[in-house]
């Protein structure tokens, strides 16, 4: 089956991450400690005003705050936030569209 995530920070340059078939999934707790944790460290901030934050705006947030560049200079960060995003998510495939502050599965 077809793991992905695909961040698009503008509409003509969606930034695909596959997973590979064979690799394993990560934990579903370990994912949302590692979403969490980047939330944090990234000092990325509530998109609600009352301050609750769902996971998929913890993804959203998280790719909003960190940029284009991170994606693009840190393959290994890229691939943990599509490995945290597809688990915490609990989809095959997510879209994160950065430009229109939007997920979809």
């Amino acid at each position: 089956m077809r793991q992905s995530v695909i961040v698009q920070f503008s509409p003509d340059r969606p930034l695909e991450l596959p997973l590979h078939a064979d690799e394993a999934p990560m934990a579903n707790e370990d994912a949302r400690r590692w979403l969490d944790d980047q939330f944090v460290a990234n000092e990325c901030e509530p998109l609600r005003a009352s301050g609750k934050v769902l996971t998929a705006d913890k993804v959203l947030a998280l790719a909003s705050t960190v940029g284009e560049a991170k994606f693009d200079e840190d393959a290994a960060w890229a691939h943990a936030f599509a490995r945290a995003a597809l688990a915490a998510l609990g989809r095959p495939v997510v879209k994160v569209d950065v430009s229109a502050g939007a997920i979809t599965f």
